[in-house]
Formats: C-alpha cells, structure tokens, sequence
C-alpha cells in the first residue's frame, strides 16, 4: 500500500458526529498483551476513522504505548485481531505496518544529523531505486511540504534544523512512504508554543485529506482544541470513548483516574528581615563544550532556599549542561560556582549529594537507574551512607524500604518495590526517581523535566512535591519544556536559548508567547529584573 504520489488519500465522510454507515479504516477486536506480572492490554477494541483525529488518553501504565507497539509491529499481541478496511491483517514488523499505511512519529526522532533533509527522506522511501535521484525527492517534499505547511530546506543538513524543523521532517517521512494512518507519540514534548499551534494546524489539515491520525498525549488541553475522538485506557482495558463535543477536561480526568484531580497548592514565600545566603550561585560561569554538547556563557544566576527557578527553553539549548553543571558532572571554565554559600568548583558528585543536592534527570532510564537492579536498590543507590552498617559491609534493608513506603504513600504512587527497574513504564522509572530524590529534604533540588511521561495524577503529586520542598525551605532549579507548568510553579522565569540567558521574568511580567518566541531565537523584549 505504499505510494509514491504526491496525492493523499481521499477522505471518506470526515465528520466524527457519527460513523453509522461508515467502516473503520483500521479495526482492533480483544487485544491482549501480557509481560511477567504485567498484563498490559486486556482486550482493547479500537475503531479508527478516516479523515479523525483520534486522542488516547490514560494514566502511565495504562496501556497506550504498548497498544501503539502492537499496532505498529514491535510487539505481538497475545490474542485479538486487526482489521484493515475490513480484511484481517497480521503485523509482525514495523517494516510490515509500513506497508500497509501506517507510520509512526517517535518521541525521539531517528533523523541522521550529518545528511540533508531530502537524504534523510530518501533512506525512508521504498519506491526510490538503487540509485536516488535526490532532485526528484526533493520535489516530492516541496509538493507535500507546500499543501500541509511544513516547509523545510530539503537540501540543507537536518544538523542545522530546529526541533520543530526536525519534527516536520519525520512527518513528511511517513507521507511520503504512503502512510494514511499516521501515529504520533506525544508530538508537542519539545515544541514552543506557537510550534505547538502551528503542528495542531498541520494536524487539521492532514485529518482534511482523509488521514486518519492517533494522537497519544498527556496535554489535555490540546486534545480538546483537535480530537474528533478520544478512547482513554485505565488498568490495561478501555474505560470510555466520547466525541471531543461530549468532552470536558474533568470529565477526562475523571475517566482516566475515576475521581477529579487535586489541585496544586502553592503558598506564598515566606520573607525573612535577613536575606540568606544562595543555596546555589553562578558568577559569569562559562563552560566548554565537547562534541554535540552547548558551551554556557557567561551564566549569572542564584537560588534562594524557598525559592524555585525555572528554566525555559528548546531541547539542546544549554539546559542538559545548566544541571551538569550544577551537579558537578562539568566544571567552569570561567566564572565561580557556589553551593550554600560555599566555592563548589571542584565538589564531587558525591559530595554534593552529601550536602544536600538531589537531581532528577531528564532520563531516568539512562541517567538515575540501574536497569537489572530492583525498584528498592535503586531507591537506596544514592545515598548508601545513610542505610550503610557495620562500616559499609551490609545494608539496613528494613529502612530502605521503610523511607520507599513513607515517600510512595506520600505522593499517592504505587510501584513493585522487588520488581527489577528494566520492567517499569517510562512513567514509573519516573515516579521512582521523584520518591527517591524528594524523600530526605534536599537542599537543592535540580528537576529536570520532572512531569515529562507522568499522567495528570502523578504529574500534580510530583509539582506538590516540589511546591512541598520550597516552603521546606529548599531552592529548586526546574527546568521543563512545559512552560504552563513553569508558569505555575515558578517564582522567576530564566529563558535559555544557545547557551545564554537571554530573558529572566517573573511569571506575572510575561506571558508563554513572548517566552517561547525567545525561546526559539525569534527575539522580543525582555525583561533582567529578578
């Protein structure tokens, strides 16, 4: 089913008021998916519609990926069966899904940095020989590129793009090889605000020409502003399906969880007569940077206890460095670093744990677990000293998993403490490394991207925790792509854009559209005020 013209598919009705009369593009009846201890799906019906924007909502763990896996050839279902436009299929590989129309837009993108846009597209196609005649796809992406507004340089190197530019890439890859199902995992992660409206524009215009589209996201209110459709998944199983007309944020979150959501308490600062010391400093600090990495520069920043900074910005813009830094994993190369009042060039990682720095990275697979670990070792990793005995030869295990109890019931999440850390949802590493970090009254708290993959639940426990921690009194650098929940959390805003701070505001003082076009380099006044 793939295809090399230009032209869409051809839409079939594309109302979503109602399908009586109209077959689905792509049907799922009783899929079911087991791991060890885990059953996944549990015979998920799923109807998706030509010309239909579909959202899938659902709590971490609720089942949404591993359904899109399994529909996209990664995982095999254990039962239940698939349809396309009535005529049972088999999917076993991601190569078969693509042949039958369906394409799938990753969280992280799989573009070659080196190679231009029109070589990148090129690698993706079937259709176009041996030997690749670059100026032919080239015109092929003009042509979709022009009709679906995502204009990209087809011959400049994807190196030189933008996040979004990047993104508009991968989507002109799966128009290109044919896709008319196109599913697209959390979509909006990296973008500004006004990216974000322009993709949802890209989206109406695809669902216009008869593509059907699976949106998988956590951002309610983007699913309100373009879904015709939205089925939500609790347990593995689906608790309900409505049209976008019948929905409301409440009552999607009461579907999701089965009760409304708290909302977040933030409590003013308190002021004392006597100005504290900052629990972190940064005086005209510069860094170098070594093969992809972002050299800071000239970084003047400081935190206050009972204070939380946030840090906007576009991914790859010196964020990652900002907390290496701060956490000791980089040093200055010009300026000073000072943690509570002390010159902390030269601390160690460990040594600035002992102090009372807790980090939660932007990767907790990859940067805050140890996979074949259990969920309990990871929870003691990190501060072995204060469970160690008998001089370091044994481990009280009883406490350990005493402070993991007490820092779950706080924060309302439930993980399998004895479960290995490889078998947890993205979401649930999460969720380990928040209780971990958040659980012994750090000092400095360095959050990166601390709600990124947590459904609306864990995601508010997770702010209140931080919210928790600053009238503790301790200072919190927070660093997210979410500037709604920057705006929310924050007591001042910094906006990184090449390494530099290029904008500090307080939330009042600003709004998301004048951050983001910072953001993204576009310029706009600003304000250094602190």
């Amino acid at each position: 089913m793939t295809s090399s013209a230009v032209s869409p598919p051809v839409s079939a009705n594309r109302t979503a008021e109602s399908h009586d009369g109209k077959r689905p593009l792509l049907s799922l009846r009783g899929v079911t998916k087991r791991f060890p201890l885990v059953l996944a799906n549990d015979h998920i019906d799923l109807d998706i519609y030509a010309g239909e924007i579909h959202a899938l909502l659902g709590e971490n763990g609720a089942g949404k990926s591993t359904l899109m896996k399994i529909l996209y050839g990664f995982y095999r279902a254990d039962a239940g069966s698939l349809a396309l436009e009535g005529r049972p299929v088999q999917i076993h590989s991601p190569a078969d899904a693509r042949k039958l129309g369906l394409g799938m837009l990753f969280q992280d993108f799989s573009l070659i940095p080196a190679l231009s846009v029109a070589e990148n597209i090129a690698l993706f196609l079937q259709d176009v020989g041996p030997v690749v005649d670059l100026r032919q796809v080239e015109r092929r992406i003009e042509a979709f590129a022009a009709r679906y507004r995502l204009q990209v340089r087809a011959n400049v190197k994807v190196s030189e793009l933008s996040l979004g530019e990047q993104q508009k890439v991968e989507i002109l890859k799966l128009l290109l090889s044919g896709a008319r199902i196109l599913i697209l995992d959390e979509p909006t992660r990296v973008l500004a605000p006004h990216e974000v409206t322009a993709l949802l524009e890209v989206l109406v215009g695809l669902r216009s020409d008869g593509y059907a589209i699976i949106l998988i996201t956590h951002k309610i209110k983007e699913v309100l502003a373009c879904a015709d459709r939205i089925t939500i998944l609790r347990g593995g199983r689906v608790a309900g399906a409505m049209l976008r007309a019948e929905a409301d944020e409440k009552k999607l979150i009461a579907c999701m969880f089965g009760r409304e959501m708290p909302d977040v308490t933030r409590r003013p600062r308190s002021v004392t007569a006597e100005t504290p010391h900052p629990v972190l400093e940064l005086r005209a600090v510069s860094t170098r940077a070594e093969g992809a990495a972002t050299s800071l520069k000239e970084i003047n920043l400081a935190i206050y206890p009972g204070e939380i900074v946030g840090v906007a910005g576009i991914s790859g813009n010196g964020q990652r460095e900002l907390g290496d830094l701060v956490l000791g994993m980089i040093s200055c190369a010009q300026g000073e670093k000072f943690l509570f009042g002390k010159p902390a060039g030269r601390l160690s990682i460990r040594q600035a744990r002992r102090e009372g720095v807790a980090f939660i990275p932007e990767n907790p697979l990859a940067m805050a677990s140890v996979p074949f670990m259990t969920v309990l070792e990871n929870i003691a990793l990190t501060r072995p000293w204060r469970y160690a005995r008998r001089g370091g030869l044994t481990l009280d295990w009883a406490a350990i998993r005493r402070d993991a109890l007490a820092g779950l019931e706080k924060m309302a999440y439930q993980l399998p403490l004895y479960a290995p850390a490889r078998t947890l949802s993205g979401g649930n590493l999460q969720r380990m490394v928040i209780v971990r970090e958040l659980g012994l009254g750090p000092r400095l708290i360095l959050a990166s991207y601390v709600t990124r993959g947590l459904d609306v639940q864990s995601a508010v426990a997770a702010q209140q925790a931080l919210l928790d921690a600053r009238g503790a009194g301790a200072g919190v650098l927070l660093i997210s792509e979410d500037l709604e929940e920057l705006f929310a959390l924050s007591d001042r805003l910094i906006v990184l854009y090449e390494g530099r701070i290029v904008g500090t505001f307080r939330p009042e003082e600003t709004d998301a559209y004048q951050v983001g076009y910072l953001m993204t380099g576009a310029g706009g006044a600003h304000d250094s005020r602190r």
